[in-house]
């Protein structure tokens, strides 16, 4: 389906929803010739699921429920709705060199804005709940977590980060414009020193975060002076003091990290969830399994070519991970670390979140293993146990793609039908 047929369809459901209110409402059986159970990793059907008030409530009964409305899906596998532990929702990092200039030229209503569609894309794509790990300042994400919670637009659920909680001029911050242009602190995330740092986790908190992201270490996309792409920008104090302050809030802390001293620094830290994890080391996976800390890696990004107008300093430092990115992710998965997909949407076009799967296969994960970075273990980072698997009291968030994903990852590049807390959003 094109991009166009796309937005077309999404603006057909949100009219519809507008007009009409929501088409889940009613009694709905979904059929399927197929249904795939993530934890046990089989293959059954056919299936009958029934779901009544946004959740399954029964699995193939002997009888149908007299006023249920039957969605025949055919030769589908059904599953459940996919998560994506990292994506920039109301970002766009693909196109040309929008990406230096919108935190000057733009602002958070137009962020907000351009989330709406990025947001129906993800949705379009089959996935039901992602976090949004940061965002330029105002927080556009907060906005579309609650339009898309109050029915306003059609998007997956989403765990807003707000503002990046970043070291001045560190990976996170807005760099490379003369001084005085945005000039942020802690309310926009930039925080120094223990003291800074707790004010800036309460005040994303205190405006709708659900998550909070630190950046550990330098990173790709960022003009923040010539220290290594890895190179640790927040002390083991600091760290503690974000996510102490954090947990007492009730959130989780995700830490953007690609270099080996700050991966280590983030899970003694105690963050729940390294995000990148571009250079791990032997003392890196035995920390991270003492921890419990979960691995957000993004392959899929790692083997695609930059715009060509990117700065010469960020393909270098791109390059530089490239293969590191590949050798951490067989090693955490060998030594069996906690892993959960995330795949930095944002970074490349919305809506294409379904080819990590393949990206990760190609790269050792076993398919199954894969599926469960989306589901289960997912929903296990998040902190979440309504959602995540088909069983009978959960949320009725169900995607149906051709064939079996367990024989063809690829199938997860081609969703045909997306259910979220009962209401249908795609089907064909």
């Amino acid at each position: 389906m094109t991009e166009r047929r796309i937005e077309n369809r999404l603006l057909v459901v949100l009219v519809a929803a507008l007009m009409f209110g929501p088409v889940g409402a009613e009694t709905l059986v979904v059929s399927a010739a197929r249904m795939l159970d993530v934890e046990k990793g089989s293959v059954t059907g056919p299936v009958r699921v029934v779901i009544r008030d946004g959740l399954i409530e029964s699995i193939n009964p002997e009888q149908l429920p007299a006023d249920a409305r039957v969605l025949e899906l055919g030769d589908r596998t059904l599953m459940p709705g996919l998560f994506d532990m990292h994506t920039h929702l109301t970002q766009d990092y693909f196109t040309g060199s929008y990406w230096v200039t919108a935190p000057v030229f733009d602002s958070a209503p137009d962020w907000a804005i351009m989330g709406v569609r990025f947001a129906g894309q993800t949705l379009q794509a089959g996935f039901t709940t992602v976090r949004d790990v940061g965002s330029w300042p105002g927080f556009p994400d907060v906005a579309l977590m609650r339009a898309i919670d109050r029915g306003t637009v059609p998007g997956p659920d989403v765990w807003p980060a707000g503002h990046y909680i970043s070291t001045t001029g560190g990976h996170c911050d807005i760099t490379g414009f003369a001084p005085g242009i945005q000039e942020l602190g802690p309310k926009q995330g930039i925080s120094d020193g223990v003291d800074e740092v707790i004010k800036a986790v309460r005040y994303q908190a205190k405006h709708g975060a659900r998550v909070i992201k630190v950046c550990a270490t330098g990173g790709v996309f960022s003009f923040s002076n010539n220290a290594p792409v890895g190179a640790l920008q927040y002390s083991l104090e600091e760290l503690q003091a974000i996510v102490r302050e954090a947990n007492k809030l009730g959130l989780k802390v995700a830490a953007h990290a690609h270099g080996t001293e700050g991966i280590n620094t983030a899970v003694r830290a105690g963050v729940s969830s390294i995000e990148h994890g571009s250079i791990l080391s032997d003392e890196s996976i035995k920390l991270m399994k003492e921890h419990g800390t979960y691995l957000v890696p993004n392959l899929y990004i790692n083997g695609l070519p930059l715009p060509p107008e990117t700065p010469a300093a960020t393909v270098a430092k791109n390059k530089y991970l490239e293969p590191l990115v590949v050798q951490s992710l067989q090693k955490a998965y060998k030594a069996g670390v906690n892993m959960a997909l995330g795949t930095d949407a944002g970074v490349y076009p919305h809506g294409q979140n379904g080819r990590e799967f393949a990206a990760l296969v190609a790269n050792g994960v076993p398919e199954l293993h894969a599926l469960k970075m989306a589901t289960i273990y997912a929903a296990d980072l998040l902190g979440v146990d309504d959602r995540g698997v088909i069983a009978v009291g959960k949320r009725a968030d169900l995607i149906a793609v051709p064939g079996n994903p367990l024989d063809d990852i690829k199938v997860m590049e081609d969703v045909r039908f997306v259910m979220k807390q009962g209401i249908v959003y795609r089907q064909e």
